[in-house]
């Protein structure tokens, strides 16, 4: 039987009425959305120690501590540790032997849109809890961005997102895909996304938060995640602002040398242009929904060997919903006004050059483009080599139909699409279906096909199938 899904007022109650449960409400900047939940159901005395509302920054300075930003995820933890320590120094002796405490706290910003296109809204969420008396306590902390164009809707949101979220931490620890599955219950993607989301804590020693990074974008809550190349899961603006960016998306399984080698030589030719006045972008990977299914689904742990290998050479990975580029640059723009790098293969140039994937806008193709480039964005093209043939592709002499031959020199010419001189030949005849066939072998000359730091981690931790097919040689 189908368990009926709690409506928000429900859900509140429920926690009212669950006298195990029992915490304090910490909120800054959109107004006590969350508690006002619990009072305004009822019973708000069986769970609610205490709420509080620090609006004026000196305020919340000599409560939390200075912050170089009030709307971060420092300020939201160091919200979550004083009010938890405070809760439990205060009514421990009394309550500590029947209840589990917990600490929610919210730090937020609304923001009338006035246009289409602008940013709303967007916050920090966090809940710090026990699962059983006297417990060490675990987390889940979340990052929102409010979509409405409204403030009170925002707000609004903001009340629904919070109590899914303690709901969920009460009722759903053991299962933290539901979990984040719950987060948006009665608001929908159109008003909400969460674009980040971190457990920590003995309730969730077994949850790799890269696989729940992925899920947040397998489930709709966002377009796009990202984590740092230690598995940290962060927010874009916490890497991104005021940063050039260069970024090669790809399968990744795994990375080969013609693909660093791609990064590499376009990085070189990268912090050469001027309009990054000497600065060092960030460099990254990027992979899509899309090139992360094998067969028709995506296998998480084929995900995790993929991340594992990029993770080797110490640069952030971004999951993403984006099939066409000019969306991933526009998602990119949001975050940075500084130019944007593109490493590209020219199997992938002539896919997005290809008319026949943009029928669905208005205008098509052109306005791709337009969105692509407009904001300083530059792709960096690695030259192929035709295997049978032996003749070498690049921008020059790359083929293109003949209603878009004037199209395509005017971006050539207005240096929008550049060529990688500076590359690797060798790297030219090695390609991903080869290398991945020789890791399913176990052929040790795969070494020489893939980074040396990639080829440790995949024989150090079995990935890709390389443990069951070597032992199953032996």
């Amino acid at each position: 039987m189908i368990k009926e899904k709690l409506n928000t007022a429900q859900k509140a109650l429920q926690i009212n009425l669950d006298a195990k449960k029992y915490g304090t409400f910490a909120e800054i900047g959109a107004g006590q959305e969350v508690a006002r939940w619990f009072f305004s159901v009822g019973k708000a005395s069986g769970t609610v120690a205490k709420t509080i509302s620090a609006y004026d920054m000196a305020v919340s300075d000599a409560i939390y501590g200075q912050a170089a930003r009030y709307v971060s995820r420092q300020r939201l933890q160091a919200m979550l540790d004083l009010e938890f320590n405070l809760l439990v120094e205060r009514l421990g002796k009394t309550r500590g032997e029947k209840c589990t405490f917990f600490t929610f706290a919210d730090t937020v910003t609304t923001k009338h849109i006035s246009k289409p296109g602008e940013d709303g809204g967007q916050g920090w969420l966090g809940v710090k809890f026990q699962t059983t008396p006297h417990a060490e306590p675990s987390q889940i902390i979340i990052h929102a961005r409010m979509l409405d164009w409204e403030t009170p809707r925002q707000q609004e949101a903001i009340g629904l997102l919070g109590v899914n979220l303690v709901h969920a931490a009460f009722y759903q620890t053991g299962d933290p895909i539901t979990l984040i599955g719950s987060l948006l219950d009665g608001i929908t993607n159109q008003r909400a996304e969460v674009d980040m989301i971190k457990f920590s804590g003995p309730a969730f020693l077994q949850v790799d938060n890269r696989l729940m990074a992925l899920q947040l974008v397998e489930q709709w809550l966002t377009e796009a995640a990202m984590f740092t190349a230690n598995g940290e899961t962060i927010i874009p603006s916490e890497l991104l602002y005021k940063k050039p960016v260069l970024l090669e998306r790809g399968s990744f399984r795994p990375l080969t040398n013609p693909m660093l080698d791609m990064m590499e030589r376009a990085q070189e030719m990268f912090v050469k242009e001027p309009a990054l006045l000497g600065e060092s972008p960030v460099a990254m990977f990027e992979m899509t929904l899309r090139q992360l299914q094998v067969g028709d689904a995506i296998d998480h742990q084929d995900f995790l060997d993929r991340v594992d290998t990029l993770g080797a050479l110490g640069k952030p990975v971004l999951i993403s919903n984006f099939l066409r580029y000019h969306r991933l640059v526009t998602y990119l723009s949001r975050y940075t006004q500084k130019p944007i790098g593109l490493p590209i293969g020219l199997v992938r140039l002539r896919d997005v050059l290809d008319e026949k994937f943009y029928t669905d806008l208005p205008g098509g193709l052109m306005e791709s483009l337009g969105q692509l480039f407009k904001n300083g964005a530059k792709m960096y093209v690695y030259p192929s080599l035709d295997k049978k043939t032996g003749r070498l592709t690049t921008v020059q002499n790359l083929e293109v139909a003949p209603n878009l031959r004037h199209l395509y020199q005017h971006l050539v010419d207005n240096q929008f699409i550049v060529d990688i001189t500076s590359f690797n030949v060798d790297s030219l005849k090695i390609y991903s279906g080869e290398v991945l066939a020789k890791i399913h072998s176990g052929d040790e000359s795969v070494a020489q096909l893939i980074p040396p730091a990639i080829a440790e981690v995949i024989k150090t931790k079995k990935l890709f199938g390389w443990q069951k097919l070597v032992a199953a040689k032996t």
